[in-house]
């Protein structure tokens, strides 16, 4: 299995929008694995401008983005699952790429230990009680 473009293109993007001075920015989609400043977030979305001037120690990793910012004049580190970028664009001329939102795999969650804590509640390693039996199919959902 190959992995995800995404981290690819918004890397690209970035470096595109700073090699022609613009303002790359990002749109993100908040859930529980987002860690940025929930006052900013507004329909569960929040732009960030992720140009050099404007974050510290800025990482676009295939996983994870993250960097310090300031709002309101105070440092706020930031983390937002690559998976949650909806677009990157650059704020002078709008052009830019938009994504689907990506759920994060289990195996890269942030809660590994959270994970364990209710399986031992269920009842240690035992199967799941709701699984259905039988042989496994595939439909196609339009």
């Amino acid at each position: 299995m190959s992995s995800s473009t995404k981290p690819y293109m918004i890397r690209a993007l970035h470096q595109w929008c700073s090699d022609n001075g613009h303002t790359p920015y990002i749109v993100v989609w908040v859930d529980d694995k987002t860690d940025v400043p929930r006052e900013f977030v507004k329909n569960n979305e929040i732009v960030l401008n992720i140009a050099y001037s404007a974050t510290k120690n800025l990482q676009i990793e295939n996983d994870w983005i993250s960097f310090s910012a300031r709002f309101g004049g105070v440092s706020r580190d930031l983390w937002v699952p690559v998976g949650n970028v909806m677009s990157v664009f650059a704020r002078e001329t709008g052009e830019g790429m938009g994504f689907e939102v990506e759920p994060m795999a289990e195996s890269a969650g942030l809660h590994p230990v959270e994970a364990e804590a209710v399986k031992d509640e269920q009842g240690g390693n035992d199967p799941d009680p709701n699984r259905p039996s039988g042989r496994p199919s595939l439909r196609i959902v339009k």
